[in-house]
């Protein structure tokens, strides 16, 4: 059993979230925007895409693995009661928080810019992954917590010694590979609100935790094999970049984003698996972050895209203004405020005294 804490895949997630932000910006920046709901400059600038482009076949997927890996962690010390109110109070509490009060900011920035009637939506928009999320937890628990009471029986043994195989990371690309043939989606990188983004999720959200449950094999693999799985990731990137695979892109483009996927957690296991006073920081600050970051993200591209300035320095200045809101109202309002921190899935503390003190210590430990 795995007690210890990963702080790789603490990282993991904050990065994530981090090129979630970036890609976001960017869609600012191409001639389609406004066509999917987001405040548009008037000069494109294309190439941008072509990173975005690598990052959107596995940016979201990581988080599903991760989600799952995370629920994991969360059942060792939890009953399933207590796990669903954690995840109930962590969860669902800040999507319908955001549905009735974050997104409708947003999208009211979006019609003003636009000249449009001003009206209140109820729409999860980029908070569709939480609501995806709960579930997820909801379906899978039963099933979580039978796996776990069976962790030293025959079923762990086996998948641990399956795990222990390089082709098992080939044998866990097939059920993503049988959902995007199965649904066909008519593209493979629209997740949001999409029954493509629903069955890949929760089949990345289910095999997140069997990589975890599994034990050490999982990592061992993916560690020692990083630099192959770059090199089989980064191939398919570009044959996919030349057009060369599109009639195969039904199979390739989930075995390409499994790929960077294994890469990432390979790469990621190697080299952050370490306690960080950063890390401790903005594991805790990425959720609010993520909830909060479109908002600030429209507020600046509203002031800085009418800007007779080129349009690289605007995408600088958005990246700025957008990170810069969301990092300082985390931590002047979001993080200081008891009865705030629970909109954003923060724990509630009994006062800031006792806040910092215990944010204090933890720095100091190196863990949260």
């Amino acid at each position: 059993m795995i007690n210890n804490r990963r702080y790789d895949i603490d990282w993991l997630r904050v990065i994530a979230i981090g090129l979630l932000l970036i890609y976001h910006i960017a869609i600012g920046f191409q001639p389609w925007g406004v066509f999917i709901g987001f405040i548009q400059n008037n000069e494109a600038l294309e190439w941008i895409w072509t990173p975005m482009s690598m990052l959107n076949v596995w940016r979201i997927p990581l988080l599903f693995f991760v989600s799952g890996m995370g629920v994991y962690f969360a059942i060792q010390r939890r009953s399933w009661k207590e796990l669903l109110l954690e995840r109930t109070k962590r969860i669902l509490l800040p999507f319908i928080f955001g549905m009735l009060v974050i997104v409708p900011l947003h999208v009211w920035l979006w019609q003003y810019y636009y000249n449009q009637d001003l009206t209140f939506m109820v729409n999860p928009a980029h908070l569709w992954f939480l609501g995806n999320i709960f579930i997820y937890v909801l379906i899978f628990t039963p099933l979580f917590f039978y796996l776990k009471h069976k962790q030293e029986g025959r079923l762990y043994s086996v998948l641990n010694k399956f795990m222990a195989s390089p082709f098992a990371l080939l044998v866990l690309m097939i059920p993503f590979i049988a959902e995007a043939k199965l649904v066909q989606p008519e593209n493979y990188e629209l997740y949001a609100m999409t029954p493509h983004g629903f069955w890949l999720g929760m089949i990345a959200f289910l095999t997140g935790f069997l990589c975890v449950y599994a034990g050490i094999p999982f990592w061992e693999n993916v560690t020692k094999f990083r630099w192959a799985l770059l090199l089989f990731a980064l191939t398919l990137y570009l044959l996919r970049l030349l057009q060369i695979t599109t009639g195969l892109s039904l199979y390739l483009i989930p075995i390409e984003s499994n790929f960077w996927i294994y890469t990432v957690f390979g790469f990621g296991h190697k080299y952050l698996n370490r306690p960080s006073k950063i890390l401790s920081y903005l594991s805790i600050a990425a959720y609010p972050i993520y909830i909060l970051h479109m908002f600030f993200l429209y507020l600046a591209s509203l002031f800085v895209f009418p800007m007779g300035i080129p349009p690289l320095a605007k995408l600088a200045v958005v990246v700025l203004l957008t990170f810069a809101g969301c990092l300082i109202s985390y931590e002047f309002l979001i993080r200081r405020i008891n009865w705030i921190r629970p909109l954003f899935g923060l724990k509630e503390k009994s006062s800031f005294r006792e806040n910092s003190i215990a944010v204090e210590k933890e720095l100091k430990l190196g863990k949260l």
